[in-house]
């Protein structure tokens, strides 16, 4: 079993470490915890999202992938939250379109007061 076949490639890992290393460095960040885990964040967001974002935009270029992968790991989390939110976003949209009744921000209407 090689580390691509469970989604990791190397390449967008160790650009995401360089990356999310610099954040790290620029927050300063003094708690050894929170270091690791945004370094780990970091790594897992350009791995992860590197292949989605070469996708969208059809970048074929290793070394402009790789770039990428350094840029996701160094915004890492804030990327994450963005893309996620574009996600729910367009998901909302489709259901609406479809019919069917998005749930995720409305209120309950039979609200009882105290």
């Amino acid at each position: 079993m090689s580390l691509k076949d469970i989604g990791i490639e190397i390449g967008f890992l160790v650009s995401g470490l360089f990356g999310a290393i610099l954040m790290v460095s620029k927050t300063s960040a003094h708690n050894i915890r929170q270091t690791i885990l945004s370094i780990i964040g970091g790594m897992a967001s350009a791995n992860y999202l590197t292949p989605v974002v070469v996708e969208m935009v059809n970048l074929g270029n290793t070394k402009l992938q790789n770039g990428l992968a350094f840029v996701i790991g160094f915004i890492g989390l804030k990327l994450v939250e963005i893309v996620s939110e574009n996600l729910i976003s367009k998901i909302d949209t489709k259901l609406e379109k479809d019919g069917s009744v998005s749930k995720r921000n409305s209120k309950p209407s039979n609200r009882s007061k105290r």
